[in-house]
């Protein structure tokens, strides 16, 4: 009986045979693949390659076609690459072995390198291998290689093949050269919804949303995965908004999303803190019978920790039927964003109990939460457990939790020495954390010298500046600040402008500081200027020091009273009914007098109100944030 076969364009490709195949393996050819297919590991390869040099078989191009497959799939291309070496005159099919399995090894060169050999030595290329090394040229940008095997498929008369089409598409797209990649597009007879799909993609991948969007329009009939390109477009573009106005839309048009979707519209409302979006979206899945896969589980648990609900959250991880280390990332970095810094180190140890090993982002969770509970001793027992107990190399960002971690406790010189200690060159981020604690710490002398570092290497972006000028400010030297500033501007670096958004109705609004857009803004005002009567009869006093201007104190309680986040949760006040839960996001870290005065309206107005900023999340309820005022 003859090995089966896939028929790939004109290609007939032997495969490994079926494991639970009942056909008895006479032939010493069909015994040796069985043979492959019992083996566990690459371990135990050389006893079989052993086999097949003593049987005589080091030449059958089907045995050697299904050992390169072999060893591919065991992601040991250099014994692949060895074995080849030893074949003669190798056909389009071993050279297409491995090729598929450098580029399955993300070894992109070694691909086209490959390539170019099967070509210098006048082995003619089909449409899959075509389609396989403009892949491996698309991962590397590598315009000339794919140009000159665009120009092959010419010579080869495959410009009609669909497959080549589609991965001449997907090549141009990655290189950013989308007239050439328009002009592939248009060969199609009609409008493909998957051409279309790559394209969306490629552009997506650019940031070119609106071209994106205008080759989605033109498809007549739309599918699942070409409706999720463009949402996920969206969502990877930081336009949440929009990806989840598509979402409705597709909703609307009752095309069925699957578990892709599920986790892009996720993803975006988990940016935009669209809690009930994405309880609806919850529902979605078990209304459906869409599998609470790990991915989707996942996914899930990320979105309700950082929409503020934190119950939901373990809600999911308990009911997910399986729970590897991706999930017990997402759990473990849910509760250490809410400041649940015991919990989450709970939860560390109890995953390592489960027999899972932790990864690189299993630490960053961890020692996250151990910076947000301050807990040094531990939080430097599990870095230093990175290495001596798991043989994992600490990278840029664990290192950047330790200097966060010392920051916040005051241990300033500590972190400098900690940094000068490090492994690695840190870079602006781990400088910038330093920095922020500085200006916390009122270490004007520190926050000089690290400043000078920032700049000297090229580093500083605008949070140095507004560091450096905020730790002048703070400690009255307006001249310096002013310096700092006027330095930032002529660079052309501009602040961060602050912006919190609250979902009211399933619907998304956004406020900047001092803003008059709103459709309801002469309410949320309103509302603003009664509570702040409020507070000021109940002793609130404006903390206006924080205001890192030269200006007077009306200015500056009036400055305090327009922030973004305040306006938030003025609408949100005056449009949901009373014991709501207020649900604000904020793009930055809130101010020390913002986090007062939060705190003073969850108690006179009764109502729990959680923020989600830059750093963590705080709960604030009867007077009090869970924070524990350290943020």
């Amino acid at each position: 009986m003859g090995s089966p076969t896939i028929t790939v364009g004109s290609s007939p490709f032997p495969l490994i045979s079926n494991s639970n195949s009942k056909t008895k393996h006479s032939h010493p050819q069909n015994q040796t693949i069985s043979l492959l297919q019992s083996c566990k590991s690459i371990s135990q390869f050389p006893q079989i390659h052993a086999k097949v040099i003593k049987d005589g078989h080091q030449q059958d191009t089907h045995l050697l076609y299904n050992i390169l497959r072999f060893c591919s799939n065991h992601k040991s291309m250099d014994y692949a690459s060895k074995i080849f070496e030893k074949i003669k005159n190798p056909n389009v099919y071993l050279y297409t072995a491995l090729i598929d399995g450098q580029i399955t090894s993300r070894s992109y060169l070694d691909a086209i390198r490959i390539y170019s050999q099967m070509v210098g030595e006048s082995v003619e290329p089909d449409s899959y291998v075509i389609s396989s090394v403009l892949r491996a040229c698309g991962f590397r940008s590598d315009l000339n290689a794919g140009r000159e095997i665009h120009g092959r498929v010419l010579k080869l008369q495959l410009r009609s093949n669909r497959s080549v089409r589609m991965k001449l598409i997907e090549f141009y797209g990655k290189c950013g050269e989308f007239a050439d990649a328009r002009q592939v597009f248009s060969e199609f007879p009609e409008r493909d919804v998957v051409a279309s799909t790559v394209l969306i993609s490629c552009y997506a991948d650019h940031g070119l949303t609106k071209d994106a969007r205008v080759v989605f329009e033109e498809v007549p009939e739309k599918d699942t995965v070409c409706w999720t390109a463009m949402i996920n477009g969206y969502a990877r573009n930081g336009r949440m908004n929009e990806a989840l106005a598509l979402f409705r839309k597709m909703q609307g048009e009752n095309v069925r999303p699957n578990e892709v979707t599920i986790v892009c519209v996720l993803s975006a409302c988990s940016q935009m803190g669209a809690l009930e979006l994405g309880r609806w979206i919850d529902s979605y899945v078990g209304k459906y019978n869409i599998r609470l896969n790990v991915f989707v589980g996942s996914t899930l648990i990320d979105m309700y920790s950082k929409c503020g609900s934190l119950d939901d959250a373990r809600r999911v991880f308990t009911e997910m039927p399986k729970r590897d280390v991706v999930a017990y990332n997402s759990m473990i970095a849910g509760l250490a964003l809410h400041g649940k810094s015991g919990e989450a180190v709970e939860m560390f140890r109890q995953m390592a109990q489960q027999g899972l090993r932790p990864t690189q982002v299993t630490f960053v969770a961890v020692l996250n939460a151990c910076s947000h509970g301050g807990l040094v001793d531990l939080g430097f027992e599990i870095f230093h457990s990175m290495t001596n107990k798991y043989g994992i190399e600490p990278r840029i960002e664990h290192y950047g939790c330790m200097v966060d971690l010392l920051g916040r406790v005051g241990y300033l010189e500590e972190a400098y020495d900690f940094i000068g200690k490090m492994r690695i060159e840190p870079d602006h981020v781990i400088w910038g954390a330093l920095l922020a604690a500085c200006k916390i710490h009122g270490n004007l002398t520190l926050a000089e010298r690290v400043a000078e570092i920032l700049v000297n290497e090229r580093a500083a972006d605008s949070g140095t500046y507004v560091l450096l000028a905020n730790t002048y400010a703070s400690l009255g030297k307006w001249d310096a600040a002013a310096h700092v500033r006027s330095k930032m501007k002529g660079r052309g670096i501009q602040k961060e402008p602050g912006c919190s958004s609250i979902e009211v109705n399933n619907e998304i609004h956004e406020f900047m500081l001092g803003d008059l857009r709103h459709p309801q803004r002469e309410g949320i005002y309103k509302k603003l200027e009664e509570l702040n009567g409020i507070l000021k009869s109940e002793g609130y006093s404006p903390a206006t020091d924080i205001v890192l201007q030269d200006i007077d104190e009306g200015e500056k309680e009036w400055a305090l009273a327009i922030h973004s986040e305040r306006l938030a949760i003025c609408y949100g006040l005056i449009s949901t009914k009373q014991q709501t839960t207020i649900r604000v996001v904020k793009n930055l870290r809130v101010c020390g007098d913002c986090h007062t005065m939060i705190k003073l309206i969850a108690k006179i107005t009764r109502r729990k109100i959680i923020v989600r900023d830059r750093n963590r999340f705080h709960h604030f309820e009867d007077g009090r944030c869970s924070c524990g005022d350290y943020w």
